[in-house]
C-alpha cells in the first residue's frame, strides 16, 4: 500500500481482478514434405529445413519455388490456400542433397556474334555463388576493353577483380580466386575492333549441378525437436492446430512401385504421437492410395490400428490439375487430401466457428476421387473413423465424415475436439495474470468471472449447448476444489464443465400415413 505523508489528493489505479479471455487462431497448417526449393536467407538455416510460415501461394513459391516432380507438399499447399487456408507453416525434408561437383557459367558478350567468350567453373559445389560484371576503366582504343569481376556468395561480395581484360581474366582470376576458375573462349589477335571484346555487365548465377537424391527415412519425417526437423520441429510453431505429412507417398515407394506400409505406419504414428504430445493440433492423415474400401478398411483395423482423438483419416485420394505436367500423359495426377481438407477445416472457422463439423462442404479445385465410394461402403468405414470424400452429382465432390479416430465416445467428433483445443489455449494464455497472485476467494471469483464470460459468449455464438447459459457451461472455483492443504501446495483448482454441440449426422424423419377418421 502506498505512504500518504502529504496532506493531498490521491488517485490509485485498482485492478479489476478480471481478465479477457479472447479464441485465439485455430487454423494454422503445417505441412511436412519435399520442396523444390528452400529459403537460403537464414544463416543458422542453411539447408532451410526449420518451420516458416506462409500466408499465400504467392509467398509459397518464392520461398520454396513451385510444382516440382516427386513432391506431394506443393499440391496439398496449393489445395489447403484454394480451400480457403490463411496461414501455414512449412517444413522441408530433404530428399536432395547439393551436388559435389562444380558450378558451370558463360558469360555473354556485348557482340552477339563473339556467342560467349568466358567460361567460368566454380571450385567446388556451386550453392549460393554468382557473379557481377561491372564496368572497367576507361581506356586506349588500342587496348582491349576493361571489365571488373565480382564473386559473390549468398548475396555477399566475398572476391573482387577490378580492370580485367579477355586477354588476362583468365590468367588473373584462376590464380588467385578461392571461388571460381575463368576460361577464355575467343582469340583477341584475330579481332578486327578490340572495342567488341567486351563482356556483357550484369548480374549472374553459377548454375549448380543437379542435385543428389537422398533416401528418406521414417525418422527423417519425425526429425528432431532440438534441431527444429520435421515432425517435432514444430514445437516451436505453438499457434499450428493441424498438422500433415502428404509426401509419404514419395518417400514409402519402393523400386518396384510397391508402398512400404509399415514406414507409412511409422510416420502416421509419430505424427499422431506429437500432436497428443502437444494436445493443441490434430494430425490430418491420408490412407495408402490405390487401396479398395474392403483394403482401406482392413488396413484401418488390423494393420493401423491407430485410436486418438487428436486424429482424423481421409479415404480416397482426389484428382486435380497437374500444373508441372510434361505432356498428354500427365495433365491429371493423384494427390492427398490432406491439404485440401486442412483448407476446408479453414473455411468452416472463418464462416461458422471451429465447433461447426468440417463436413458436408465442396472440395474445391477437385476433378474426381481416385474411387467413386458407394453409400453402401462406406457405412463400413464410417463407423471406424474413415472419413469418406464422395461424388454428389450436381452438388459436386464434398467431404462426407466428420471423425476422429477415437474409440472414446466423447471425442467421437472433429469438431468437439478441435472446440475443446481451443477453450484450453484461451483458458491457459488468458489466465497467466492468476501465477503468484494470493491465492484466496477475490482470485477465485476473478478467474470464476473471467472464465464465465468467455464460455457465455461461445453459447450465444452457438457453440455449446443448452437453452440457457447454466445448462450449457459451469466454472467452480471455491473452498471445495481448493482445500487448505491444495493452497498450501500453492495450487488453485478451477473446474469448467462444458456441453458441446455434436453434429446431426444422421437426420432421421420418421413418416407415417395419416388416416382419415370415419
Amino acid at each position: 500500500m502506498p505512504s500518504y505523508l502529504t496532506p493531498g489528493v490521491y488517485v490509485e489505479e485498482v485492478p479489476s481482478g478480471q481478465a479477457t479471455l479472447s479464441a485465439g487462431l485455430t487454423a494454422v497448417a503445417a505441412f511436412v514434405g519435399f520442396t523444390a526449393d528452400y529459403p537460403k536467407d537464414d544463416p543458422t538455416d542453411p539447408q532451410g529445413l526449420k518451420p516458416r510460415l506462409v500466408t499465400s501461394w504467392t509467398q509459397y513459391e518464392s520461398l520454396y519455388g513451385g510444382f516440382t516432380p516427386g513432391a506431394m507438399l506443393p499440391h496439398s499447399v496449393y489445395g489447403f490456400f484454394n480451400n480457403g487456408g490463411g496461414l501455414a507453416y512449412i517444413v522441408r525434408v530433404a530428399h536432395r542433397a547439393p551436388s559435389d561437383k562444380p558450378g558451370q557459367l558463360a558469360l555473354p558478350a556485348v557482340d552477339r556474334a563473339l556467342g560467349q567468350p568466358l567460361e567460368i567453373q566454380s571450385v567446388g559445389p556451386a550453392d549460393g555463388l554468382s557473379v557481377t560484371i561491372e564496368p572497367g576503366s576507361p581506356v586506349d582504343e588500342k587496348e582491349a576493353p576493361k571489365f571488373n569481376l565480382v564473386v559473390n556468395e549468398g548475396g555477399k561480395e566475398i572476391e573482387r577483380f577490378d580492370d580485367v581484360s579477355l586477354a588476362d581474366v583468365a590468367k588473373t582470376v584462376s590464380g588467385k580466386s578461392k571461388k571460381i576458375k575463368v576460361e577464355s573462349k575467343v582469340d583477341l589477335k584475330s579481332l578486327a575492333d578490340l572495342s567488341l571484346a567486351n563482356i556483357k555487365t550484369g548480374l549472374y548465377s553459377i548454375t549448380p549441378a543437379p542435385a543428389v537424391p537422398v533416401e528418406v527415412k521414417s525418422k527423417h519425417f519425425a526429425g528432431s525437436e532440438t534441431e527444429r526437423t520435421g515432425i517435432n520441429g514444430l514445437v516451436i510453431a505453438d499457434e499450428v492446430t493441424m498438422v500433415m505429412v502428404p509426401d509419404l507417398i514419395t518417400a514409402a515407394t519402393k523400386a518396384d512401385g510397391s508402398l512400404d506400409l509399415g514406414m507409412w505406419k511409422a510416420v502416421q504414428t509419430a505424427l499422431i504421437t506429437h500432436c497428443e504430445g502437444q494436445a493443441n493440433r490434430m494430425a490430418i492423415l491420408d490412407a495408402p492410395p490405390g487401396m479398395s474400401p474392403q483394403q482401406v478398411k482392413e488396413w484401418r483395423s488390423n494393420v493401423a490400428m491407430y485410436d486418438s482423438a487428436f486424429a482424423a483419416f481421409y479415404y480416397p485420394w482426389i484428382r486435380v490439375d497437374n500444373p508441372a505436367s510434361t505432356g498428354p500423359a500427365d495433365t491429371t495426377i493423384l494427390v492427398p487430401p490432406s491439404g485440401h481438407v486442412a483448407g476446408i477445416w479453414s473455411r468452416v472457422d472463418d464462416t461458422r466457428g471451429v465447433w461447426k463439423a468440417p463436413a458436408n462442404e465442396v472440395v474445391r479445385g477437385v476433378l474426381s476421387t481416385e474411387i467413386d465410394i458407394t453409400k453402401g461402403e462406406q457405412a463400413l468405414l464410417n463407423p471406424i473413423g474413415i472419413n469418406c470424400i464422395r461424388p454428389f452429382g450436381t452438388r459436386g465432390i464434398r467431404v462426407w465424415g466428420a471423425r476422429t479416430l477415437s474409440s472414446n465416445t466423447d471425442w467421437t467428433y472433429i469438431n468437439v475436439r478441435r472446440l475443446f483445443n481451443m477453450i484450453e489455449t484461451a483458458i491457459m494464455e488468458g489466465t497467466q495474470f492468476a501465477v503468484f497472485e494470493p491465492n484466496d476467494q477475490k482470485l477465485w471469483e476473478g478467474l470464476k468471472r473471467t472464465i464465465s464470460a468467455f464460455l457465455r459468449g461461445l453459447w450465444r455464438d452457438g457453440a455449446l449447448f443448452g437453452a440457457t447459459a447454466e445448462q450449457a457451461f459451469f466454472v467452480k472455483c471455491d473452498s471445495e476444489t481448493n482445500p487448505p492443504d491444495s493452497i498450501d501446495q500453492g495450487k488453485v483448482v478451477v473446474e469448467v464443465g462444458i456441453a458441446p454441440v455434436k453434429p446431426a449426422e444422421f437426420v432421421i424423419f420418421r413418416i407415417s400415413q395419416l388416416r382419415q377418421a370415419a
